[in-house]
């Protein structure tokens, strides 16, 4: 039974984890956060004084990710996403949140000063949604809101009849 690899990205605090992890637990696919993957294996190359955060090891992330993704079935949470390469990913969902909101769990978080600016900015800017359209095909990626809970079932809703839709298709 073929299942499809799935892709969450976006700016840090829009849902990723979330829904990602319910999202494995509502389809029975793996649930893989590259930021604890990195911390687990220490896959980093530094640390960004700047940010006050370690650098990620691109080349080591896909070097352990390589088997599990060949396989198929893996859901993949990651706030970038041009590193990964394109044949992983069967369809890719871009978290979308609005600014007040974003902002309230960012800095829940405990992040201020340049780092909270800047994670704002990339949301402002579509940083991640242009990443995604220009790392893979325009017609697998999406956006989906993640500001309420009522968007958080929304788009388990609509994720689930996706890959319900992929392995109808592809088995």
């Amino acid at each position: 039974m073929r299942r499809p690899n799935v892709l969450l990205t976006g700016t840090p605090g829009v849902g990723k984890t979330t829904l990602g992890k319910e999202l494995a637990s509502r389809s029975g696919l793996i649930y893989v956060n590259v930021g604890d993957l990195a911390k687990e294996g220490e896959l980093y190359e530094g640390f960004d004084e700047e940010y006050e955060c370690p650098i990620l090891d691109e080349d080591r992330v896909i070097d352990e990710l390589e088997d599990k993704m060949s396989e198929g079935g893996v859901i993949v949470d990651y706030h970038g996403c041009d590193f990964f390469p394109e044949r992983w990913f069967h369809v890719v969902f871009v978290l979308r949140t609005e600014n007040s909101v974003l902002y309230d769990r960012l800095e829940s978080r405990g992040y201020k000063g340049k780092k909270l600016q800047d994670n704002i900015q990339c949301e402002i800017f579509q940083t991640l949604y242009e990443e995604a359209m220009s790392s893979y095909r325009e017609e697998i990626v999406h956006q989906l809101p993640s500001n309420t809970p009522e968007d958080l079932e929304r788009n388990l809703d609509q994720i689930m009849q996706w890959i319900e839709q992929w392995m109808k298709d592809n088995n």
